[in-house]
């Protein structure tokens, strides 16, 4: 039954997925532990330490069912979570509780759990934000050709398209992408390093034998699946692979708060909106609201997002020599928060994404009123085909723009430009002749091309490579 008398996060009740929570969950952290220690085991047996197969065995028979509530007994008595879990494996592995997290620190599960949960946190974006990239890609290509109004300084300018425009949105997501895959490439894990990072306690255990410890830290990465360790560090990894990660997560929030805020603005012009559901309520006092609340809410997580963001800076600032411990409570919550808020978004993303509306006709009247404008050099170029002289076309065209706007602004009228100026005799043009030359595609530019270059060069492939991870769908429950 869910309880009303304490704090739960939103990021567990209304915005993470259950599978994102999960990879941050107690859960899977101690289970990591246990993969952990028996990696250790059998690093240390393969290099010649008094470990049995009986004893692994054993441990791997427990990896899973952990025995919580001896863990948390014990705990009450050492106040140390790590020496509490590794007694209370022992309890479950008699033959194996000597044996296990021989010659470690605390910092060998704990940092190294830290790593592998950030790869399957950057393992479970990657995949979101691949198909939130395919489903704006296929919107692209769809809309590639539909003319639409651009703006700079969010003031009518030039013509784009309705593709050309997405694929802003896509490249930015695409950007992220191989941010991502950076950051997973260039994940190491911490092995096995010591107290303070001079590996002193297995110098004990193997006589001095350089050659077994780095072995044996190949070997446990291997098992856990990797193919290096960090070269050096103190007591804990550097800091400053949390900041890292979290900076790619920042990434995709700012990529995403500048799709929503497209998004929030043409809903406002009535171009392109949200999906709506047929019994979602947009305003308890206004009901004909239709509200992009999706993309508000994208907007909100982002921007907490890049703010979480700061912390692990700090954090990696303030580690004094070989370690603190003030980066702990901070970094349990600011990781964890930034990759939950970071799935959330994709989430929403992915239901924006999946159905997204177009009003073509309201694109093309706001392209139309302002097309004259823009046409005014080509219709000027016409006439002065037919003998018109050039400067006095110009200057004429300057005033007939003038008052057309101001018709536009101070009466509240339309955009009479075109009948100006197939008024005045001075440019000798028809009113078919001036709307074969108002064509909204012949003022596009290279869009549409463009739009099948960037898909076909860059986002094609990459789909392709990764076309089983593709299809996600998210129904949003809030």
């Amino acid at each position: 039954m869910e309880q009303h008398d304490r704090y739960i996060s939103p990021f567990e009740t209304r915005y993470a997925s259950r599978e994102m929570q999960y990879i941050f969950s107690e859960d899977n952290k101690f289970k990591t532990w246990r993969r952990l220690w028996i990696a250790l085991a059998k690093a240390e047996k393969a290099q010649g330490l008094p470990i049995t197969e009986e004893q692994i065995a054993q441990l791997e028979a427990h990896k899973d069912d952990i025995n919580y509530e001896v863990a948390i007994a014990r705990e009450k008595e050492t106040r140390h979570d790590v020496m509490s879990h590794v007694y209370a494996y022992g309890v479950q592995c008699p033959e194996a509780k000597g044996i296990i997290h021989l010659g470690a620190t605390s910092c060998y599960v704990g940092d190294n759990t830290d790593i592998l949960i950030m790869r399957e946190g950057l393992q479970l974006v990657r995949r979101k934000l691949l198909s939130v990239i395919a489903l704006l890609a296929a919107f692209a290509r769809k809309y590639k050709d539909m003319p639409a109004l651009a703006y700079t300084h969010l003031q009518p300018a030039q013509l784009t398209t309705v593709g050309k425009r997405a694929t802003l949105w896509v490249n930015e997501l695409y950007m992220d992408y191989q941010e991502v895959e950076h950051r997973l490439d260039n994940l190491a894990l911490r092995g096995i390093k010591g107290t303070t990072g001079t590996q002193a306690s297995f110098v004990e255990l193997f006589d001095g034998d350089s050659v077994k410890i780095k072995a044996m830290e190949q070997a446990i990465a291997a098992e856990l699946g990797f193919d290096k360790v960090i070269p050096v560090c103190g007591q804990t990894y550097s800091r400053k692979v949390d900041s890292m990660v979290l900076n790619t997560l920042s990434g995709i929030a700012q990529s995403a708060m500048k799709f929503s805020g497209d998004m929030r603005i043409l809903q406002n012009f009535k171009e392109m909106e949200e999906p709506f559901e047929a019994h979602q309520i947009g305003s308890s006092a206004m009901p004909y609201k239709r509200n992009p609340m999706r993309c508000e809410r994208i907007t909100a997580l982002a921007r907490y997002v890049m703010i979480d963001a700061l912390n692990p800076a700090f954090t990696a600032g303030t580690q004094w020599f070989e370690r603190t411990l003030d980066d702990s409570a901070n970094k349990r919550i600011a990781v964890a928060e930034a990759f939950l808020a970071t799935d959330a978004i994709l989430g929403i993303l992915l239901n924006v994404c999946d159905g997204l509306v177009v009003y073509d006709k309201v694109i093309r009247a706001r392209v139309m009123s302002e097309l004259p404008f823009m046409a005014t050099e080509n219709i000027m170029m016409s006439a002065v085909k037919k003998g018109g002289d050039r400067q006095e076309l110009h200057e004429k065209l300057r005033q007939h723009s003038i008052e057309a706007a101001r018709v536009v602004k101070e009466d509240g009228g339309k955009n009479d430009l075109i009948e100006r100026i197939c008024a005045d005799p001075s440019f000798g043009l028809h009113q078919e002749e001036v709307e074969g030359i108002l064509d909204p595609q012949n003022f596009i530019g290279r869009a549409g091309e463009q739009v099948e270059e960037f898909l076909t060069g860059c986002i094609d492939p990459l789909l392709e490579e990764h076309k089983d991870l593709l299809g996600e769908r998210v129904q949003l429950t809030v």
